[in-house]
């Protein structure tokens, strides 16, 4: 052992010139399996915490504008983003749901058809209703420009925030004071002024074309007849709920888990965030296929270049492995010999391509030079979320399934006779 790391020591640290003064053929495959190597490492990590990134913000983005799961009244075939049956609040069934120990928020809201009208301009949007109790999901975090909605208890806020999107195709800017008529259960329309004192983008097209924010109590009043609102009963009556938890892979345990609860309604459902933007998600799912054939195919051209190098190092020092042979080296030392130099180069590109890739990402994330088109990849620049334990398993991975790999062409030294060896040339 001791024998087989001097020599390969020597081999792999000694000059860039090789027996006589002659410049060896396997310095020129050496750095080019280096560089190979660094190459692939430094593209496996970028290209995983690039996808990481994309992949948190993108659904971080979902999570925060319609929640994890969504708890509303039970309509089979009815479409997914679509103005909701109302519910009367219960507060027991979202104390239980409080409870879970995944669930970090709960939320009511309300939705109404309703059509948005400028002197030359008219767009048909879902106005979201929410209150003041709001936090997870409030759209806050979107806001371009302006401020949020001020909610107050005695009547309803006469406030709007508009997409980004809708606000430039309709020509409205902030403090604009814009005509919106909705449309009554009953089929009528019903006429309000409201104020536009936010304007936001989530960057996701499906959500930015459909939806406007206002106050709750608007949504419930237009809900409500008029006993109700004398009575303030019109209050109780929302779309349903939105639930926030502490970790997105939760999701369909925790839906199952709340449907199940003994005080959950028999009429209300819980529907998950992937099945109401199922493309965002299914298109997410590709992206991480993707990625996963990419670190394959530049794995298996690093491992390639490997090979091909160990082969030539070992073509090359075949009058040194006849003499080794000859002073009663056995087999499995020589290999040994080769293997440790060739873990050295693979060591070497391996910590060479990692610390490139991290700079790299830190370079992203410090300036997000990589810039993106929003309306095509809902974001725009290039996210990065380094997982460490998944840059450690690339780095141990890669050198583990080297030395396997490099085991096979090591076998060669087995087939070099000593008397042979020592005349090759």
């Amino acid at each position: 052992m001791k024998v087989a790391g001097f020599i390969a020591n020597r081999i792999a640290f000694n000059s860039s010139r090789g027996p006589g003064g002659q410049k060896s053929f396997s310095r020129f495959i050496i750095r080019l399996s280096t560089i190979a190597t660094v190459i692939s490492v430094m593209v496996m990590i970028i290209a995983l915490s690039l996808a990481n990134g994309f992949k948190q913000t993108v659904s971080q983005k979902v999570f925060s504008f319609i929640g994890h799961i969504r708890v509303l009244e039970k309509e089979p075939g009815k479409s997914i983003i679509a103005e909701e049956t109302p519910i009367t609040r219960n507060d027991t069934v979202a104390a239980a749901i409080r409870k879970h120990p995944s669930v970090i928020g709960i939320q009511p809201y309300a939705t109404r058809y309703a059509i948005l009208k400028t002197k030359n301009e008219i767009e048909g949007l879902i106005i979201k209703g929410l209150d003041k109790s709001t936090g997870e999901g409030h759209p806050n975090r979107f806001i371009q420009d302006g401020r949020p909605i001020k909610y107050n208890d005695s009547s309803y806020s006469r406030e709007i925030m508009l997409s980004s999107y809708t606000a430039e195709r309709m020509n409205i800017r902030l403090n604009d004071r814009v005509l919106i008529y909705f449309i009554k259960p009953n089929g009528q329309l019903r006429p309000d002024k409201l104020t536009v004192t936010g304007i936001y983008k989530t960057g996701i097209e499906e959500y930015d074309k459909t939806f406007a924010i206002a106050d709750i109590q608007l949504i419930q009043r237009l809900n409500a007849d008029s006993s109700e609102l004398s009575d303030g009963s019109f209050r109780n009556q929302i779309g349903g709920y939105e639930i926030f938890l502490d970790d997105y892979r939760k999701i369909d345990k925790v839906a199952e888990d709340i449907y199940s609860m003994d005080e959950f309604p028999i009429t209300w459902n819980t529907v998950t965030a992937q099945e109401i933007s199922p493309n965002i998600f299914d298109w997410l799912s590709l992206q991480d296929k993707n990625t996963f054939i990419l670190m394959v195919i530049i794995a298996i051209v690093a491992f390639i270049n490997l090979i091909t190098c160990i082969l030539i190092l070992v073509l090359e020092r075949v009058r040194m492995i006849g003499i080794l042979k000859s002073l009663g080296a056995t087999d499995w030392t020589v290999q040994q010999i080769f293997l440790r130099h060739a873990m050295i180069i693979a060591l070497r590109g391996i910590l060479t391509g990692a610390l490139l890739a991290l700079g790299f990402l830190w370079l992203q994330q410090a300036t997000g030079f990589i810039r993106l088109k929003e309306e095509a990849y809902y974001v725009s620049t290039a996210e990065v979320k380094i997982i460490w334990w998944q840059v450690l398993a690339i780095c141990g991975g890669t050198l583990a399934v080297c030395f396997l790999v490099l085991t096979i062409p090591s076998l060669l030294v087995k087939k070099i006779q000593p008397v042979r060896a020592v005349h090759f040339r």
